[in-house]
């Protein structure tokens, strides 16, 4: 479901994309004054280069705000994963990320919903007496992204891995997540940016 709703995103701006410019290039030309062809020209370019992929994961944690939930939520590999789920649901979060105890600069793992239903649940574990450590994701099986990462990469990795959440990372250290949901979020906004400037390219805004 959540894949085929990221596929259709995908597939509506380009389809968007590829109309307008066709649209831009198949006018007459020999009808346009010299100056507006050469307009229409570099700001076709200029959205070819600079359209539906300038938004980053930094852009993304800039509007999550540092006292967002889900920015800064962690647990240790010592803790129980029963504490790890009900910090979840506290917050209203599906995953936290896990540090060593007294390294809360350098990531160990992550722990997620699919985590406890997965390998306790469904294995038939106690969760007040397994350790985070024992379920979660290590560090370097981790997909992770930078503030650089474009969102549609982000995307990408998250929909090719099937995964909802992915750490950001900075220098070696943890300085945020994302999720699904945010991800998506940015992708719609900036196809709908997107849309009002071609639609003012076309009605002769720029």
């Amino acid at each position: 479901m959540m894949q085929g709703g990221i596929q259709a995103i995908f597939s509506h701006g380009n389809v968007l994309k590829n109309v307008v410019l066709r649209h831009m290039n198949l006018r007459p030309r020999a009808a346009l004054p010299l100056a507006f062809t050469r307009h229409e020209s570099v700001s076709a370019a200029h959205m070819e280069e600079h359209g539906f992929e300038s938004t980053t994961i930094s852009d993304i944690l800039k509007g999550k705000g540092k006292s967002a939930d889900g920015s800064w939520l962690w647990c240790t590999t010592d803790d129980t994963v029963y504490d790890a789920v009900k910090s979840m649901t506290h917050h209203n979060v599906g995953a936290l990320v896990v540090v060593k105890p007294g390294e809360e600069k350098s990531i160990a793992g992550i722990i997620t919903e699919r985590d406890y239903l997965r390998k306790i649940i469904v294995q038939g574990r106690s969760s007040k007496s397994t350790k985070v450590g024992e379920i979660m994701t290590e560090e370097n099986k981790l997909i992770t992204v930078t503030p650089n990462t474009k969102v549609l990469k982000a995307m990408q990795l998250m929909t090719d891995n099937r995964i909802r959440h992915i750490p950001v990372i900075k220098e070696g250290g943890m300085i945020g997540m994302v999720s699904i949901g945010d991800v998506v979020r940015a992708v719609v906004s900036e196809h709908r940016e997107e849309l009002n400037r071609l639609n003012a390219f076309i009605q002769g805004g720029y």
